[in-house]
């Protein structure tokens, strides 16, 4: 495993520990056990959880939450990835909360910082502000980190979106916010900080 992907409390460097410790920020506790068949050619994953009392009877990945078995190969790309290759990634986020999308960008910066490209399709603001706090912890530079913002203008004649490019300063602050990206929460707290008119 990369070291700048190395999870500080992962009990060993191998890739099933480091796999387990960082599925273990989007679903806590979780334990991964490796079942082999060497007859069928096949491994088979049972996952387990940690409680107060032990250790939970395992389950198959089809009585779990689907954040898990969705990010699992995520995490396995990243972590097994070297300096030079490239990582494509549509929509790496679905299926996890809020803390979970943003320790993924976290460790998606992480994977950049040891030299490993990774292209990000996200519509969620959870993982940019994952990327944004490893940035403002000196995890990446800030300048190997941008957002692409692909915006459709519904009056272009040629109806190809507007890119601009969104670059952060050494904190993870985006100075310039362009409007209608990522601005929604915003929007929403505006509206519920605006004192309410009485209704006649």
């Amino acid at each position: 495993v990369v070291l700048q992907c190395q999870h500080p409390v992962a009990v060993a460097n191998r890739l099933l520990n480091q796999v387990e410790a960082w599925m273990g920020e989007f679903s806590p506790g979780l334990r991964i056990e490796v079942q082999a068949d060497p007859t069928r050619d096949s491994v088979s994953l049972r996952y387990k959880f940690e409680a107060r009392r032990g250790v939970s009877n395992s389950f198959r990945a089809t009585n779990v939450g689907f954040g898990i078995s969705y990010t699992l190969p995520v995490v396995v790309a990243v972590l097994a990835s070297r300096p030079g290759d490239l990582i494509l990634l549509e929509a790496p986020e679905a299926h996890l909360h809020p803390r979970g999308q943003s320790k993924l960008g976290q460790l998606l910066a992480r994977a950049a910082s040891g030299g490993v490209q990774v292209i990000i399709e996200t519509h969620s603001d959870h993982v940019m502000n994952g990327v944004r706090v490893a940035v403002h912890e000196g995890l990446i530079p800030p300048e190997t980190a941008a957002f692409l913002y692909f915006r459709w203008d519904p009056k272009a004649e040629d109806g190809t979106p507007t890119v601009r490019t969104v670059l952060m300063d050494k904190h993870g602050r985006v100075e310039d916010w362009p409007e209608g990206f990522f601005d929604e929460m915003d929007r929403s707290l505006e509206t519920l900080l605006t004192p309410k008119k009485d209704l006649p």
